[in-house]
């Protein structure tokens, strides 16, 4: 006689995946392939997703990793997380037709940063070394006048040469305590310090935090959709450890190990902000083939933000 499936309760966060930034992005590289035709490059992977990179490679998409990778004469897009100022230079330079689909809240941060150093200010930026936002970003003024602080410790111990004329900016990406922290610490030890009227970590980052924080507590185990090059997905399984809750990164259904579930009858489910919702529901699916599934979706913040599209792309969409 076959044993009954066993009950578990998926606790589906809301918001998650997509968010508006990266639908965008995505948005931009179809319809220059619409526009353009194959094959249109890409700089650098548009979003921090496999899945979606490899979709779009299938489409006629190809990736690399600098310009000079990019023959003349095609197309190239330039990736969601911004890029240096010398990288549409070049591009000008060698006549080639670009679009950026830099995220509109990644390059209110790259305004903010030219203002801030022509008004003489040298900038303590809290974010990740080597992530392509934190490069970009950099890459917008002129060497030497912005310092990486990267934790808690570095805000400590970081000696400006000028403690009157700083200001702060931050990834957008990041974990909304561990920076709030960061920025007390700055602020304490700065008192002149000036920063944004309104946080650089984006809606969809802090929404999605929010959402899991809602959840947690709920859930034996938690589950985030997402890639390991993805900072805000990486953000979701901390704040889900900091709640006490078990939480692994998974880049799709494949990767999950049932042994990881002994025990669990109530299972928290999240995307991150690049993550397709067909990945979430192939994760449902290969749950409900193992237990006996009762989904339960959160009541988070709705999300209607919307990104205009580059110029030129109007009549393609």
């Amino acid at each position: 006689m076959a044993t009954a499936p066993v009950p578990l309760t998926l606790l589906i966060a809301a918001p998650r995946g997509f968010c508006a930034g990266v639908d965008r992005a995505v948005r931009i590289v179809e319809l220059a392939l619409r526009r353009y035709g194959a094959p249109v490059y890409v700089r650098h992977e548009i979003v921090h997703n496999k899945h979606v990179v490899d979709s779009l490679r299938a489409q006629g998409a190809v990736f690399v990793a600098e310009l000079d990778e990019v023959p003349d004469g095609v197309p190239v897009v330039f990736s969601a997380h911004g890029v240096p100022k010398s990288i549409p230079a070049m591009a000008e330079a060698r006549g080639l037709d670009y679009l950026d689909a830099t995220c509109p809240l990644v390059s209110k941060v790259h305004r903010q940063a030219e203002r801030l150093v022509e008004n003489g200010r040298h900038i303590l930026f809290v974010g990740h070394a080597g992530h392509p936002e934190v490069i970009g970003t950099f890459g917008q003024v002129p060497e030497g006048r912005m310092t990486l602080i990267e934790t808690a410790e570095d805000a400590e111990h970081i000696a400006p040469a000028d403690p009157s004329n700083l200001a702060f900016l931050t990834q957008t990406t990041l974990s909304v305590d561990d920076t709030a922290q960061i920025i007390a610490i700055l602020q304490r030890r700065f008192p002149a310090i000036f920063g944004p009227r309104v946080e650089d970590i984006c809606y969809a980052t802090s929404n999605r935090q929010a959402a899991v924080k809602e959840i947690a507590g709920r859930a034996d185990f938690l589950l985030v959709i997402g890639s390991p090059k993805s900072s805000n997905s990486q953000r979701l399984v901390e704040v889900a450890e900091r709640q006490g809750t078990r939480a692994k990164l998974i880049g799709s259904a494949q990767d999950i190990d049932l042994a990881w579930l002994d025990g669990v009858r109530t299972l928290g489910i999240t995307a991150g902000a690049s993550a397709p919702e067909t990945l979430v529901r192939a994760v449902v699916d290969f749950l409900s083939s193992h237990f006996d599934v009762t989904e339960e979706q959160s009541e988070g913040v709705i999300e209607r933000m919307v990104f205009k599209l580059p110029r030129g792309l109007e009549e393609a969409a």
